[in-house]
């Protein structure tokens, strides 16, 4: 049994913690909002964000943030904009080599940096590891089986965290390539707002298939220029991922994708979420990252235009088709 913390409760984190907490680990689910934590610890239901899924008695619900750092391992279940601020409150109270899994997927965008990079700057302490695969939160909570890639670094660590992170329903494999699953992993948000677009226009499933597979080109061209591996792209934290997030309405970016092709505006769309659509954020970064890399990224580039640059969705659609010819290995 191991003693874990999940820092944040949204959707993804109350999920986690409660599959956790039902594999039989001591699991505590830290809350920044009085309000909500009240709300779990008496309803035993997080109505906001996970709605309709019963939390084991089992599971504590805490506020103290030094007291959630005591835990063997922590998993930071924030938005990737907003790690670098829990990861500094959490600093002071981390031991050395404490096992930091982000499970976010995103990237930094005022400073472009990966997640793991915000934590050795926020925490050089800490021991970060990256959690990412094709997991909805629902789905997990109900005990539903599905895998993930968890990279670190540290190999003999990374595999220590592995085991600890053991699971009924949630089957780790595990890569060093930090780079390689935390592009795929952020990327493919972008991607999944391409084929929702795709999606809302009718254009079809051989349409949004091939979208997927030079979505993946594009992906890996970023990862192997930053230092990643081609062949991490081809697990759960690339791949697996995709086929999920790039196919579904459940997905947020998918779904975004789809409501701007039916006409909604950006604005719009986020302003009646509760949750993050890591995939906004994560477009301007990667469309930073492709031309501070020369990597050539044109539907990570569309779907910029389209989120910041007002270009009509339609023509976004017709550059990406009316592209020149080139090899399928390019």
């Amino acid at each position: 049994m191991t003693k874990i913390s999940v820092i944040g409760a949204g959707a993804w984190g109350t999920s986690l913690a409660e599959m956790y907490s039902q594999s039989g680990h001591d699991v505590s689910l830290w809350v920044r909002e009085a309000s909500l934590a009240d709300t779990l610890r008496t309803t035993r239901e997080n109505t906001l964000y996970l709605p309709n899924i019963s939390l084991n008695p089992a599971l504590k619900i805490m506020e103290d943030l030094q007291e959630a750092a005591q835990a063997d391992v922590l998993l930071c279940v924030v938005p990737a904009q907003f790690l670098r601020s829990i990861v500094k409150e959490l600093s002071p109270h981390l031991r050395p080599n404490h096992p930091l899994v982000i499970c976010a997927k995103g990237i930094e965008t005022s400073t472009k940096r990966l997640l793991t990079h915000v934590v050795h700057e926020e925490a050089p302490s800490a021991l970060p590891a990256i959690l990412s695969g094709p997991n909805f939160a629902h789905e997990i909570a109900r005990g539903l089986p599905s895998a993930s890639t968890l990279a670190c670094l540290d190999l003999v660590n990374g595999k220590n965290i592995q085991l600890a992170l053991k699971s009924r329903n949630l089957r780790l494999y595990f890569t060093e390539d930090v780079v390689g699953a935390q592009v795929g992993g952020a990327v493919k948000n972008v991607i999944a707002i391409a084929c929702g677009i795709v999606d809302g226009l009718g254009l079809g499933e051989s349409a949004r298939a091939a979208l997927i597979t030079r979505g993946l080109a594009e992906i890996s061209r970023l990862t192997l220029e930053m230092g990643g591996r081609k062949e991490t792209l081809m697990g759960q934290c690339g791949v697996g991922d995709m086929m999920l997030t790039c196919s579904s309405m459940k997905s947020r970016n998918f779904s975004l994708g789809s409501e701007l092709a039916k006409g909604s505006s950006l604005n719009d769309i986020l302003s009646r979420r509760k949750a993050v659509t890591e995939g906004v954020p994560t477009a301007k970064a990667a469309h930073e990252l492709a031309l501070q890399h020369g990597v050539e990224m044109p539907i990570v580039s569309s779907v910029y235009a389209c989120l910041y640059q007002n270009l009509d969705i339609k023509q976004a659609v017709g550059h990406i088709l009316d592209r020149p010819a080139r090899s399928e290995g390019d």
